[in-house]
């Protein structure tokens, strides 16, 4: 039977079993109110003839109330808003549950992008040979964040995975069981997770989804496109930020980072537990029973944390002796478990994930200064006394060569004590897990070759006297530290020192490039392009000295961080970008809806590494021909301008602050870091974290960071007559097409009828007008670039499930803008605290929640 449409299957799998399982929901007692199930489909008929009619969401929510719930006391209406919020969070995991149920029904899971595709077409052109050396050194690293772009406790979590179960297996009686306890399961938290709890929920996914999803896929290659041979590669690796990124995180200690990496080993040995155990009641044979046994005993030891001689080698050794054993004597009985099982142990090691360490530069300097004024006041001879007034060429050319032991005794601050154990804590990981445990730090907001040799000495006296097994990694994020990039690289490789720590690494140097600070900094088309000539300025510099560059994506969840379709990115990028490796972050609600079941992980990981290996073995040039990097140099400066000239509006700052819901991420208790950088009392544009600042445009249904600036960059070829040169460079280049596909993302997540009413808004009405104004631009002249009647024409069945996330929480935005306005009102009027006001800050505050897990496929 032919495969359906995409479209057909979403409709067929996904929407109509939400509205089944949606009318069950409907009939379950919630708390006190039972008529909610009843009055929200009013309710939310309210909110779309409402918008229709040009309503504001003041007036529907008056409206409603008015026609069918006149006798409601305004307690009582608070307390039916309440309840609406409180059903529309569980219809959205509802949502979320059937949809990751019919991931494989609506996503070819053999299709264009997966392994078995990219095997047949390779085959089909006699690449196969090219393949299998391409896999030999090509990797895919995906690096989970803890950045709080997702507010499901762990509890929802796990119902959602059981609901997922029970709609795959059609089993009605646990399906209502479950939509119950959803029912009464809280949504959210009394208090601030601990970075230890955000490392705790995502290791629930590293030992649940991609200890199978990994271990497949690597199965899978060497079966199929090694035939069975070794391969001598892990290919595929997961990071791990949580308990280890302390940039802005004063809750991040070097405690709470080696009970991390403690918990990560506890997690992949009991893993590996489980699987020997099931291998125990299979390997019953002479010769190797005992010794599956042997091995179980011994796994099970350090679970208990009791002494085991146990290495990660003897292992290892040990599987491939019985494996040996069974090949010889027993027919290769149960080989291909054995083999699976060797494979995990090949990708995850004794420490399941790579724990990087981040902080930021300035961090970093300040740490820096505090252990050379101590050790001089010390009279340690390890930094001369002059050192601060040396040139920073003479600094550098000093760290390069700077030896000793620090003694941390002497060191009375306590946050430079805390950076400086943490270098400790990273030789201690490495002794008990594995050098891969930790051997990489991230120095966020790098701008300066003395950043990074800051860290270089810093490690070396501290912890790494005679070996240098850490990676150091800058990253470079505003678009002027990503055009000096190329030049700080060129002298550190050419510093002979710093030269000879990257050979005994392998020559491979990491670079992390940010996307969610950059669309901050620059706006969207600027972010993009400036990271891409970034990477070939960084390519190029890198091959001049026989350095093999690894970048390393900040990639958040929506287009306005950097996200988007992904793969599709991956797949954009010229022989011009090295490609050796594909390494990016994955966050938040990117994490549940990408990788968050079996079937998800394996396929998204599968196209990552299709679409990074697309690059070497097309016969496709994908690099830009002059006339069209000459457009997208021009189409970039033209957007940034315009959004500049936007961030500095006077009011820029106030709108945030006052028309959306920023100041509120504060008060969700998501995150374990605090919402913004600096202390300062008023809220300053340099202190505004990329995931509040992205998501609050999100929360007004306005996305500017994801196309502003787009429609006016374009506006100017149609002005001038030239238009054609625009869809010239649309229709030739798959990189500037992937950025145009994602801006269309964002702007199909807008909707300014929501917020119309601030058009007549005295103080805010010509600001709003001009975001709207630019939204429209975007809008027309994307449609006439793509030929395409509707946005996302070419994504149905996406298109489709943002529509339905969208219909869900209409009334919950409707609400939310209510509250809003309620609150200036009251501001208005004098009042700062107060029952009442505090009741319409919770509203707000919770109706965050819903919308930003309804905006899961963003990524």
């Amino acid at each position: 039977m032919p495969l359906q449409p995409k479209l057909t299957r979403f409709n067929q799998n996904v929407l109509s079993k939400y509205q089944i399982y949606n009318s069950i929901f409907m009939t379950l007692p919630f708390d006190t109110i039972t008529k909610t199930g009843v009055l929200l489909p009013l309710f939310h008929e309210t909110c779309q003839k409402g918008f229709k009619d040009g309503q504001n969401p003041t007036e529907i929510v008056e409206t409603f109330f008015e026609k069918y719930q006149a006798r409601r006391s305004e307690e009582s209406r608070i307390n039916l808003m309440f309840r609406f919020i409180q059903y529309i969070e569980r219809q959205v995991v509802l949502f979320d549950a059937i949809e990751d149920a019919a991931f494989p029904v609506v996503n070819n899971m053999d299709g264009i992008g997966t392994l078995r595709s990219l095997k047949e077409s390779t085959r089909a052109s006699g690449k196969l040979d090219e393949l299998r050396e391409y896999l030999e050194e090509f990797k895919v690293r995906i690096v989970l964040t803890a950045h709080p772009t997702q507010f499901y406790p762990g509890s929802v979590l796990a119902i959602i995975t059981d609901l997922t179960e029970a709609i795959k297996d059609n089993d009605l009686l646990r399906i209502n069981d479950l939509l119950a306890q959803l029912g009464k399961t809280p949504f959210f938290k009394d208090k601030k997770p601990t970075p230890y709890d955000e490392a705790v929920s995502l290791i629930w996914y590293l030992e649940n989804v991609f200890y199978y999803s990994f271990g497949k896929i690597f199965d899978y290659i060497q079966s199929n496109i090694f035939e069975g041979e070794e391969v001598n590669n892990d290919i595929i690796n997961v990071g791990f930020w949580p308990g280890g990124d302390r940039d802005g995180n004063p809750f991040v200690t070097p405690e709470i980072t080696l009970k991390v990496a403690n918990k990560l080993r506890e997690a992949i040995i009991k893993n590996y537990y489980r699987d020997i155990r099931g291998l125990k009641r299979k390997l019953t044979f002479e010769g190797v029973e005992d010794r599956v046994l042997k091995l179980e005993s011994q796994l099970y030891s350090i679970v208990l944390q009791q002494e085991s001689d146990l290495t990660l080698q003897n292992f290892t050794e040990e599987l491939e002796a019985i494996k040996k054993v069974i090949i010889e004597k027993h027919q290769s009985l149960y080989v291909d478990e054995l083999t699976s099982l060797l494979n995990k142990v090949k990708l995850f090691g004794f420490h399941f994930s790579n724990l990087d360490i981040r902080q930021d530069s300035r961090a970093h300097a300040k740490v820096f200064n505090t252990m050379v004024d101590t050790l001089i006041e010390s009279g340690s001879d390890i930094f001369p006394k002059n050192y601060h007034d040396l040139s920073e060429k003479e600094q550098v050319q000093l760290l390069s060569k700077v030896k000793g032991k620090v003694d941390l005794s002497l060191i009375k601050d306590e946050d430079a004590l805390k950076a400086l154990k943490t270098i400790e804590v990273i030789k201690t990981i490495q002794e008990n897990n594995g050098e891969r445990a930790a051997n990489r730090y991230i120095i966020s907001n790098n701008q300066t070759t003395l950043n990074v040799m800051q860290l270089f000495a810093m490690l070396k006296l501290v912890a790494f006297h005679d070996k240098l097994t850490v990676d150091i990694g800058p990253l470079f994020e505003t678009i002027t530290d990503l055009e000096n990039a190329h030049l700080v690289m060129e002298e550190l490789y050419t510093n002979p020192e710093y030269s000879a720590h990257l050979k005994s690494r392998g020559n491979k140097q990491t670079i992390m490039l940010g996307f969610s600070d950059g669309t901050k900094d620059g706006g969207y088309l600027m972010a993009n392009w400036a990271i891409y000539k970034a990477k070939e300025r960084l390519t190029e510099v890198s091959r001049k000295y026989d350095v093999t560059v690894i970048f390393f994506d900040g990639r958040g969840g929506p287009p306005a961080r950097g996200g988007g379709k992904t793969h599709n990115f991956y797949a954009s990028l010229g022989p011009t970008i090295e490609d050796k490796e594909v390494q990016l972050t994955i966050q938040g609600q990117t994490i549940s809806s990408n990788f968050g079941t079996l079937e998800s992980s394996q396929y998204n990981l599968e196209q990552l590494i299709s679409s990074g290996l697309y690059n070497s073995l097309s016969d496709t040039d994908l690099r830009m021909v002059p006339e069209n990097r000459e457009v997208m140099d021009n189409l970039a400066k033209l957007s940034y301008d315009a959004y500049s000239s936007f961030k500095q509006h006077e009011k820029f700052i106030p709108y945030l602050e006052h028309m959306s819901t920023l100041k509120y991420y504060a008060k969700t208790n998501i995150g374990s870091r605090p919402s913004k950088r600096g202390k300062s009392e008023g809220l300053v544009f340099e202190d505004l974290r990329a995931i509040p600042f992205v998501g609050s445009w999100s929360q007004l249904k306005q996305n500017v960071p994801g196309f502003f600036g787009v429609g006016t960059a374009l506006k100017y070829y149609e002005d001038a007559g030239e238009f054609d040169k625009v869809q010239a460079l649309f229709k030739s280049s798959n990189f500037f097409r992937t950025l145009i596909e994602n801006s269309m993302m964002s702007l199909s997540k807008s909707f300014f009828d929501l917020t119309k009413y601030m058009s007549e808004d005295t103080e805010y009405g010509e600001f709003w007008n001009i975001i709207y104004k630019e939204y429209q631009t975007s809008k027309r002249l994307i449609l006439k670039l793509t030929g395409y009647k509707e946005l996302m024409q070419e994504e149905p069945a996406g298109k489709a499930s943002i529509n339905v996330r969208e219909s869900i929480v209409l009334p919950l935005l409707t609400i939310q803008q209510y509250a809003l306005k309620k609150i200036q009102e009251l501001q208005k009027d004098g009042v700062t605290e107060g029952k009442e006001l505090e009741v319409y800050q919770k509203m707000v505050t919770r109706s965050l929640f819903g919308n930003i897990n309804a905006s899961r496929n963003s990524a």
